[in-house]
Formats: structure tokens, C-alpha cells, sequence
């Protein structure tokens, strides 16, 4: 596809548009971007990343937003990873942690962003295949239900969680009876 703005180059770049419905492509070569950063590029020229958008996605320090004067209190103590030596910062420019470790320093900075990407859960429970794990089904939907307990509890809605009460005494009777099947 040849550069719909000098019709000479290849285009690299290639921009969809939809307003109202109507949708419009614009491609574009290299060099044409660069010419018209302030209509093609966000970034003043250095190109986009995907990186840039989830930065910009999380409210991370985005590229398109001018950038702070620097203040007259230096002395701040910047947090960085003991293990990597990778600072906050450092990551919401590349997008990616440098090491595992980051995870824990970083703990307090990325829940929030956690919670806004996957709909309020930070903590992965993970997949279990149905036919080897009956009995961690059940204890999952067991402790499940004890939460919905202490919320309904601490509501006031004593006879729903009367009704949850039972429900757990029951499954927890299943799951006795389960135990033992598997023990013989």
C-alpha cells in the first residue's frame, strides 16, 4: 500500500477513524508521520506504543500530557526494587516489571490499577478441572458462602443468613461424606 499523503513511500502506518459510523483510513509512510506529528502521532514523533496506550489506559505518567517542572524538593525518596534496582516509574514507562520481586515492592502502587482492570478482584483464585476437584469445588463454594454470611450478618439480614447457614452445614455434611468415600 503506497503513502496516501506523498503517494511515493510504502505506508507503515495505518489509522482508522470512526465518527458517527462513518469510517475513514488514512495510511501513511514513516516519514509523512514524522512531517505531521501533531496530526498522525501523539508523542511529538517518536512513534505510539502499546505501551503508551495502557499507560495512558491506568493513568500511568502518560506521553501525551506535558511533562512537570521539576520541583524544588529533590530529596525524595524514590521506591525501587532491591532485587532489579527497577523504579516505579521505570515501569509505567516499559509497561512490565523487571523481576518478581517488583511485585511486592510495588504492592501498594498496583492494586489500585488491579482492581480498576479486573472489575474489583486482586487475587487470582485460578482454574481447577471438574472431574479431579469435587471436593476443592466445595470447599471454595463453602468459604464463598461464609463471606456472604458475615456480610449478611453484619446487614442485619439474619433470615437470609439463616438460610446461608444451612446451606453451609449441608455442604460441609457433603463434603464430610465425600472424605470419607475417598478414604475407602
Amino acid at each position: 500500500m503506497i503513502c496516501q499523503e506523498c503517494k511515493e513511500r510504502p505506508a507503515t502506518f495505518h489509522f482508522k477513524k470512526v465518527v458517527n459510523g462513518e469510517k475513514n483510513e488514512v495510511h501513511i509512510c514513516e516519514q509523512c508521520a514524522q512531517e505531521n506529528s501533531e496530526v498522525f502521532l501523539f508523542d511529538g514523533g517518536n512513534g505510539f506504543s502499546i505501551n503508551n496506550l495502557l499507560s495512558g489506559l491506568l493513568n500511568f505518567d502518560s506521553p501525551f500530557a506535558a511533562k512537570p517542572e521539576k520541583s524544588f524538593v529533590q530529596n525524595q525518596e524514590v521506591l525501587q526494587c532491591p532485587n532489579c534496582k527497577m523504579t516505579f516509574q521505570q515501569f509505567t514507562k516499559a509497561g512490565r516489571f523487571g523481576c518478581s520481586e517488583c511485585y511486592k515492592t510495588f504492592h501498594h502502587q498496583i492494586t489500585p490499577i488491579l482492581r480498576r482492570v479486573h472489575s474489583g478482584n486482586t487475587a487470582h483464585a485460578g482454574k481447577i478441572p471438574k472431574r479431579i476437584g469435587g471436593n476443592i469445588h466445595l470447599q471454595k463454594r463453602i468459604e464463598d458462602l461464609k463471606k456472604e454470611l458475615q456480610e449478611l450478618i453484619a446487614q442485619e439480614e439474619f433470615e437470609k443468613a439463616a438460610l446461608i447457614r444451612d446451606d453451609i452445614r449441608s455442604l460441609e455434611n457433603d463434603l464430610k461424606r465425600m472424605r470419607e468415600e475417598d478414604r475407602e
